[in-house]
């Protein structure tokens, strides 16, 4: 069926992207399937990941289709644009029907995107994995593509307002070589195996990061390790 939708949204995106002056640090884009089922398994600091996260796999011509949760489908503008791209809608209380539909999607060779924190991290670091990616990608039997953004909070985070202005931010997208999810491993060490491919691959998007705070106020965006005023993660949690 021919995609309507989702390459209008896209050129839109980009268009913003430019009017908005991102400089974009991307690599690792070749890692992505060219064909086949795949799951995308990013960190998530932003409202606006999956967009930055879909612009990783333009190159291998592939369409990614997002799970997130159900309310952004409930949305009058979100809703029918997230449904005619194909994303899936995920009911935190019941679950069982989003994981069906993702893994029916990959079994017929889509490449499904899944932020296995659940929810934006607060303290931009990485936290505890769900297990539902690696479940995913081994009963479909099908690579894991590990992934971090950095600099995307900067736009729009929760607890912070949205700043749309031409700041010229960088966005540093980094996608790693497929893992395999073979059946035979516990997902409790896949999920830990892949979590720590994300942990640094961030930390080395953080490292080559090429803005600094411009003053003290503008340090929220870092990670309290890194000298930024942003919580803790125990902070982070309670909050």
């Amino acid at each position: 069926m021919a995609e309507l939708v989702y390459p209008p949204v896209i050129a839109t995106a980009r268009a913003w992207f430019k009017a908005l002056d991102l400089r974009f640090d991307m690599e690792g884009t070749e890692h992505v399937p060219r064909r086949g089922g795949a799951v995308l398994v990013s960190n998530h600091i932003s409202y606006l990941d999956f967009i930055f996260s879909g612009l990783a796999a333009l190159p291998a011509k592939r369409l990614v289709r997002f799970m997130a949760k159900d309310s952004v489908f409930r949305h009058r503008v979100s809703g029918p644009l997230m449904r005619a791209m194909k994303h899936i809608p995920v009911d935190r209380s019941k679950g069982e029907g989003a994981y069906s539909h993702a893994l029916d999607s990959l079994r017929s060779g889509e490449i499904i995107g899944v932020f296995p924190e659940a929810t934006i991290s607060r303290s931009f670091t990485l936290k505890d994995f769900k297990s539902g990616a690696a479940r995913l990608a081994q009963e479909a039997g099908v690579p894991l593509v590990p992934m971090a953004l950095w600099g995307t909070q900067r736009l729009w985070t929760k607890g912070r307002k949205r700043d749309f202005g031409r700041n010229h931010f960088p966005v540093t997208i980094r996608v790693g070589e497929p893992m395999e999810a073979g059946a035979e491993e516990p997902v409790t060490r896949l999920t830990s195996r892949l979590r720590e491919r994300v942990q640094e691959m961030l930390e080395a998007a953080q490292r080559a990061y090429p803005a600094v705070p411009k003053d003290d106020n503008d340090k929220w965006w870092l990670p309290a390790h890194m000298g930024g005023t942003a919580p803790t993660p125990a902070e982070a949690q309670s909050m």
